[in-house]
């Protein structure tokens, strides 16, 4: 099991933000946020959004430290990125 995180760059409602992802499956993220106690609403399309003050659990939890570019083209190399504004595609993989 492979879960990503990247640096706490994303500023939103007053805090600063990491993203989480999975280069598997939707499950495998879910597997790992739940284990971290990261509730299920965090979920957004293809990502957990993690506040910075979680992110060396995450790491400590074994997720591995990447870019955001790199969050970007592991999740476009795994077919699981949803970008903004587009509908799922019927065969697309489910959360």
């Amino acid at each position: 099991m492979t879960v990503y995180i990247d640096p706490p760059t994303w500023p939103g409602h007053g805090r600063m933000w990491s993203h989480l992802i999975s280069d598997v499956s939707y499950e495998e993220l879910h597997t790992f946020a739940e284990r971290l106690g990261v509730p299920r609403r965090a979920f957004e399309r293809d990502h957990y959004d993690i506040p910075a003050q979680s992110y060396d659990d995450a790491v400590a939890a074994g997720a591995v430290e990447v870019s955001s570019r790199e969050v970007v083209r592991l999740l476009h190399g795994a077919g699981l990125r949803r970008p903004k504004g587009r509908a799922q595609s019927p065969g697309s993989r489910s959360s």
